[in-house]
């Protein structure tokens, strides 16, 4: 009791306070998201996302090599292609987008670590995450069907080096048939990070604009998960790792910090989270209106999802948090 307990005493140094935090954030907590797009010399900057670009493969190599000075030690790579199509085409195709810049970031930064999203929306003609029961215009994707297309689209990243597969579609059976395919084709030893528990969130806005993914009609409740639900992220999280997944993903992050505590606490395996768009945009609209202190809020709720139990943090502040920290 007061006055012989005083908590402030280990407040009162600034090296004091850092030798008893309990939560410290580093840049190699951090993953960096990259949009990569056809073409040589892009730049183009998302206008919902100020600070971030769609960039052609030559670009992507130049902020990859940042990163890894930074001392950030991974991207994950998001693709548009040219042509998009019913059978996501530019997803599994040996040429796609993702599998260049792959092999070039791979080429270049060998140390680097990629992950690569390995999904169909951004590359299939109506938006949406899988095949389509024809003549549906309620964005009911066919799962079994879908999971060949997701087989055919790991394998193809995994043969142009991806170091790690992180499907994210949400498709009942993803990881295991992914693990399968991964398997058969050699490559036994590339891990799997699931987006275990993604939910249909209204926060994605701005990376639909980025990877120019939004669905053309209807939405995506049909396979990502409702807000309110958080027993059934667990559920997912025990099929995932029963299926052979090596990480575990929760997205978003700021609304779902309970989720990235109760899938921490149910497993031993290291667990990701994604600030994702939204979450970004919002922080950037009112740094750039002067309402807040932008370095201090980025830092201080990336190191609140390491509180919740993240171990690793996508982020598209990890460049800017990379130089605070270091600052």
């Amino acid at each position: 009791m007061f006055p012989i307990h005083r908590p402030r005493r280990l407040r009162s140094h600034p090296q004091l306070r850092r030798m008893v935090c309990e939560n410290l954030l580093t840049a190699s907590d951090l993953i960096y998201p990259l949009f990569a797009v056809p073409g040589e010399g892009i730049a183009k900057e998302v206008k919902s996302m100020p600070g971030v670009y769609q960039l052609s493969v030559d670009k992507i190599v130049e902020d990859a090599k940042e990163v890894y000075d930074l001392g950030i030690p991974a991207i994950i790579l998001f693709g548009i292609p040219d042509v998009k199509d019913g059978d996501a085409t530019g997803a599994w195709h040996d040429c796609g987008i993702v599998q260049k810049a792959t092999a070039a970031v791979k080429a270049a930064v060998p140390d680097l670590v990629v992950i690569v999203d390995t999904c169909l929306c951004e590359y299939t003609s109506h938006g949406h995450c899988g095949y389509l029961l024809s003549g549906d215009l309620t964005g009911r994707v066919l799962n079994d069907p879908t999971l060949e297309l997701l087989k055919k689209t790991a394998v193809s990243q995994a043969a142009a080096g991806a170091d790690i597969i992180a499907p994210s579609g949400m498709m009942d059976g993803f990881v295991g048939a992914i693990r399968a395919g991964l398997d058969e084709a050699g490559y036994q030893d590339v891990p799997i990070l699931s987006y275990a528990a993604k939910y249909a969130s209204a926060y994605y806005g701005p990376f639909r604009d980025a990877a120019e993914s939004a669905p053309q009609f209807g939405d995506r409740r049909t396979y990502q998960m409702d807000p309110g639900n958080a027993r059934e992220a667990l559920k997912e999280i025990e099929l995932d790792i029963a299926e052979g997944a090596d990480m575990l993903m929760v997205k978003p992050a700021l609304a779902y910090m309970d989720i990235i505590w109760r899938v921490k606490e149910a497993t031993n395996l290291p667990v990701a989270a994604y600030n994702v768009s939204g979450e970004y945009s919002m922080v950037k609209a009112a740094a750039l209106n002067g309402w807040i202190d932008e370095q201090r809020v980025v830092l201080e709720t990336l190191t609140g999802f390491k509180r919740a139990g993240a171990d690793l943090i996508l982020t598209y502040h990890a460049k800017d948090a990379a130089r605070w920290l270091q600052g």
